[in-house]
C-alpha cells in the first residue's frame, strides 16, 4: 500500500512537471519568435516584396520605378510591422500610425511615379494597404501555429545526440596478448 502510494504521488509530481515545463516552452518559444530580430526582418522583408510585386503588375512600373518602389516599400512595411509588434491589441492606434507611413509612402512615390501611374496608385491606395494587412495577419497566424507544431529544443547549446564512442570491433584481451 506505502510502495503504491509513493509510485502514484511520484507519477503524478513528474505529469505536473511535464505540463509546466511544456507550458513554459510553449510561452518562451511564442517570445522568442516575436522578438527575433532575424525571423522578422526575413518575414518583413518577404511582406514588402509581395507587396511590391503586386503593386509593380498593377502600376506597369519600369525597371527603374520597380527598384525604387521596392525599397521604399521595405522601408515602409519595416516602420508598419514595428509599430504593429509595439501596439499589439490596440487596433486603432495601429491604424492611426500606418495610416501616417503610408502617407510617406505617397509623398515619396509621387517623385518616382508617372502622373497616370501616381493617379491609378492613389486611387488603389485602401487596396494596397488591405492587401498587405490581410498577409500580414495572415503570416503572423501561419508562424505562430507552426512554431507549436514544430518547437525549438530548449536548450541544446550545441549538443548532438550521437554515440558516446565509435562503434568499432572490440577486440577480446586474450587476442591482444597473441599477437
Amino acid at each position: 500500500m506505502r510502495n503504491t502510494l509513493a509510485i502514484a504521488a511520484l507519477l503524478l509530481a513528474t505529469t505536473i512537471g511535464a505540463q509546466a515545463q511544456q507550458k513554459s516552452f510553449i510561452t518562451t518559444t511564442q517570445d522568442n519568435l516575436r522578438s527575433s530580430p532575424r525571423l522578422n526582418m526575413a518575414a518583413v522583408e518577404f511582406r514588402a516584396d509581395r507587396l511590391s510585386d503586386q503593386m509593380v503588375r498593377q502600376l506597369r512600373l519600369n525597371g527603374y520605378q520597380a527598384s525604387r518602389l521596392r525599397t521604399i516599400n521595405e522601408d515602409k512595411v519595416a516602420k508598419m510591422a514595428a509599430i504593429e509588434q509595439k501596439h499589439a491589441g490596440n487596433q486603432k492606434l495601429i491604424d492611426e500610425q500606418c495610416k501616417g507611413v503610408c502617407k510617406e509612402r505617397d509623398k515619396e512615390l509621387a517623385s518616382v511615379l508617372s502622373t497616370d501611374q501616381y493617379t491609378n496608385y492613389y486611387d488603389s491606395r485602401s487596396v494596397f494597404y488591405k492587401y498587405d494587412k490581410d498577409y500580414a495577419a495572415r503570416s503572423s497566424n501561419i508562424m505562430l501555429v507552426k512554431s507549436v507544431q514544430e518547437p525549438l529544443p530548449a536548450s541544446s547549446k550545441g549538443s548532438v545526440i550521437a554515440p558516446s564512442r565509435p562503434q568499432g570491433r572490440s577486440t577480446p584481451a586474450s587476442t591482444v596478448r597473441g599477437r
